[in-house]
């Protein structure tokens, strides 16, 4: 019995991972999923949040998406993210500043779409400063 799946995570813009995983945890539209090798074969939306990767030996990697989709097979998972960052390269300015224009938005009350982009923005970029958050956790220990 495999005690790895293998994991793909893609953008538009780019492939963000390729490996072996003892485990992949993500945030589907109804909470937090859980897929370990044999998984059985499931497609969900996936919400803005993170993707955690446990790679053989234990090392987890961090990455924040902006919501996509989930397919997992018995031997493969795949997260086709909108866009996706490795918390260690995130940018804490630019995300910092980028939320602080999305409240902004939506604290002015402008026009429903506007508010609604700036909610997207919004729920992407507190989606990094988390990542950076459990980053900055994991380091310490």
């Amino acid at each position: 019995m495999s005690s790895t799946i293998r994991c793909d995570i893609v953008s538009a813009e780019a492939e963000i991972f390729h490996g072996e995983a003892e485990l992949v945890v993500a945030t589907g539209e109804l909470g937090e999923l859980g897929i370990a090798p044999k998984h059985a074969p499931l497609i969900t939306r996936l919400k803005p949040g993170k993707v955690v990767v446990t790679l053989p030996g234990g090392e987890k990697l961090d990455f924040a998406i902006s919501g996509g989709i989930l397919e997992v097979q018995p031997t493969v998972v795949t997260v086709l993210a909108d866009t996706a960052v490795r918390a260690d390269a995130i940018d804490e300015a630019a995300v910092r500043a980028a939320k602080e224009e999305a409240e902004r938005i939506i604290a002015r009350r402008g026009e429903p779409m506007e508010i609604a982009e700036a909610q997207q923005r919004l729920a992407e970029v507190t989606a990094q400063l988390q990542a950076l958050e459990r980053l900055r956790k994991n380091l310490k220990h």
